[in-house]
């Protein structure tokens, strides 16, 4: 009677676990690139903890700005996938977790965590 009991309750539990929404996907770390502003000057940028799965224009290189992002750094614990343009459209390239990272050459506007 015991066991059969166990058993209902591990297998509850279980349905519960999988059932239950998991929180907001995003990735660990920090992700980093350069940049010059409107106005002349060299900036960094960086984006903490980004959400994962959904494309996020980098701040400072928009449509505002006619200079992209160049030399980014993936500190982040996903594969980034950093394109030329905004809305994660244009030429793509992906840095690997923790040590991705490319030159000043690599021009940059936005970004995916996957």
């Amino acid at each position: 009677m015991r066991l059969r009991s166990t058993l209902t309750a591990v297998l509850g539990a279980a349905l519960l676990l999988t059932a239950a929404p998991g929180s907001a996907s995003a990735a660990s770390g920090q992700f980093r690139y350069t940049y010059e502003t409107v106005e002349g000057f060299e900036a960094s940028g960086f984006l903490n903890n980004p959400h994962s799965g959904r494309c996020i224009n980098l701040p400072g290189v928009g449509l505002e700005n006619p200079q992209p992002g160049h030399s980014p750094k993936n500190r982040t614990d996903a594969w980034a996938t950093v394109y030329t343009d905004t809305n994660c459209k244009g030429d793509s390239f992906r840095l690997r977790p923790h040590t991705g990272g490319a030159s000043e050459r690599l021009k940059v506007r936005s970004v995916i965590f996957a």
